[in-house]
């Protein structure tokens, strides 16, 4: 077990852009599996590797944290290689979002309310999915980090400002 540090906004890495991973051998599984445990230790139900400082097109994700079964100890993370996504409907849903990227700021995203996707597992099979919900909105939130976007950049201008300064404000406080 691996936790790796979670980089945090106003980081410049965050804003890279992901690349393809090129093949799902023992060295991307492992990447994944130090992703899980990181997500798990800082109790998240999503993660991007360039969150972690690792650039490449992964995400790894549990549904099940955010539903409770943290508590039971229950880990049933999927990893997602290279998702891209095929189709999103014109109907939009509401969330509100948070980031581990982004501590302890929350707000309300719009973004469509179902998708499908495609991605490789961790055996390198191409898997499609339709996704609704919950698992649509943290999908495209965490697709979002693989093209240096943060949650904070679909809110105005104005919003992202004071959020950005009361982050850096708690950064030279704690540090």
């Amino acid at each position: 077990m691996t936790v790796r540090p979670i980089l945090t906004a106003p980081d410049p890495r965050l804003k890279a852009v992901s690349t393809d991973v090129e093949k799902v051998d023992a060295e991307i599984r492992k990447l994944a599996e130090d992703m899980a445990d990181s997500m798990y230790a800082a109790d998240g139900i999503g993660l991007a590797a360039v969150q972690i400082g690792v650039p490449k097109r992964i995400i790894v994700m549990d549904l099940n944290q955010e539903e409770g079964d943290q508590k039971s100890g229950k880990k049933d993370w999927r990893a997602f290689i290279n998702p891209k996504i095929t189709w999103t409907s014109d109907e939009m849903a509401t969330y509100e979002e948070g980031c581990l990227s982004v501590p302890e700021i929350y707000d309300d995203v719009d973004r469509p309310a179902r998708i499908k996707a495609e991605y490789l597992d961790l055996n390198g099979k191409r898997i499609e999915i339709e996704a609704d919900g919950m698992l649509a909105t943290c999908l495209q939130h965490e697709m979002d980090h693989l093209e240096g976007v943060l949650f904070i950049d679909h809110l105005s201008r104005l919003k992202r400002a004071m959020l950005l300064k009361k982050l850096t404000k708690a950064k030279k406080m704690a540090g």
